[in-house]
């Protein structure tokens, strides 16, 4: 066995054993590394848009939306006590979709909002594309927030409740595991789920990344005219890259609303879309161990500061506020490393090397 092999023997090792030791020092250690494992799926997704077709998109988030939503109302009793006449006639016992129905839904609502946000952009880039995308996701923010009145579908500001838990072939994710006297909690067994995840979407990300698909993303980021001259039929790779990539945005919302058993239209603004777009920029554009490197970074960042955060406030007498000291301190951390590192801390290796300098042949 050679020493790559070993070495990732090792860290899947330890990544299924990192839950079990975070445990000890309370359940809200094992929850921040389970949402970061859910913006690590975020940010593989938004990777294929803006990492390999070079397509800005700052409204990534209206599919994390789309998603979680979509698995909220198919498994929540919400509907079911908005529309009687649904219950009485077709669902008595109540609405509650199995998984398996309702992630695949989730994933295709996610992809065909992301084709239809690619049709009338195609000819867009740059800050014009940011600009458009940006509106797209605040639309889907102000739409799940409205559509209460007349009929009510979303439940406005005040959100979807009582959802479901992960339930898969009869294994309920919501619910804490017993081994003899060893007790698994539930957030531990969303952590694997979430892992699972991450890795098949890392295998996914790996086998687009060096396929004819990846290849003609890459050509199209570095200069999509010469692309279509050499025959890339640039409207479809781009309409395919968003689809893919709201898929995994789709995926991630309905893991999110199973995991939390609460979304609500506060969720999903644009902090979270420029979040998500800043994992990938600080780790490395198009690398896929540099995405997940930037968005564990910056989604457990917030959360390590809170313990610097708050002696900084006391310090200071309490004049300072500890979130907006907790925003000042990931500010700066973002700045300086990007100062260091401008091509992201782990760029890929090819992305952005210098072309080798002529020989002479005389």
């Amino acid at each position: 066995m050679d020493k790559k092999r070993i070495l990732f023997l090792v860290a899947a090792l330890a990544l299924i054993a990192l839950p079990l030791f975070a445990q000890q020092f309370g359940s809200g250690w094992v929850r921040i590394l389970a949402l970061a494992l859910l913006y690590v799926l975020l940010a593989l997704g938004l990777n294929i848009v803006v990492g390999y077709a070079g397509l800005l998109d700052l409204g990534y988030v209206a599919f994390y939306a789309v998603g979680a939503y979509m698995y909220a109302l198919l498994a929540s009793p919400h509907l079911i006590e908005n529309f009687e006449w649904i219950a009485k006639a077709l669902l008595p016992s109540g609405m509650h979709t199995p998984v398996w129905g309702v992630i695949p839904l989730a994933a295709g609502l996610a992809a065909i909002a992301g084709v239809l946000l690619g049709t009338p952009v195609l000819k867009l880039r740059g800050d014009y594309l940011a600009i458009v995308t940006l509106g797209f996701g605040e639309i889907i923010r102000v739409f799940m927030n409205n559509l209460e009145q007349p009929i009510n579908i979303t439940n406005g500001p005040r959100g979807l409740d009582r959802i479901d838990g992960m339930n898969l072939f009869g294994f309920d994710f919501g619910k804490t595991k017993h081994i003899g006297d060893f007790a698994i909690p539930s957030v531990t067994l969303y952590y694997w789920l979430f892992l699972a995840l991450v890795v098949f979407s890392v295998v996914i990300c790996f086998r687009l990344e060096r396929s004819r698909i990846g290849r003609a993303w890459m050509a199209i980021r570095e200069d999509e005219i010469a692309a279509k001259a050499m025959g890339i039929n640039t409207r479809n790779m781009k309409l395919l890259a968003f689809g893919m990539g709201a898929t995994f945005g789709g995926v991630s919302g309905s893991m999110f609303a199973a995991f939390q058993g609460f979304v609500s239209p506060e969720s999903f603004a644009l902090n979270e879309s420029v979040m998500i777009v800043a994992m990938i920029v600080l780790g490395g554009l198009g690398h896929i161990p540099g995405v997940i490197l930037g968005a564990v970074m910056l989604s457990a960042l917030p959360e390590v500061l809170r313990y610097v955060a708050g002696p900084l406030q006391e310090m200071t007498g309490g004049r300072l506020d500890s979130s907006i000291l907790r925003q000042l301190l990931i500010a700066l951390a973002m700045i300086t490393i990007m100062l260091v590192r401008p091509r992201g801390l782990w760029p890929s290796p090819e992305h952005g090397k210098a072309a080798p300098a002529p020989t002479n042949t005389r």
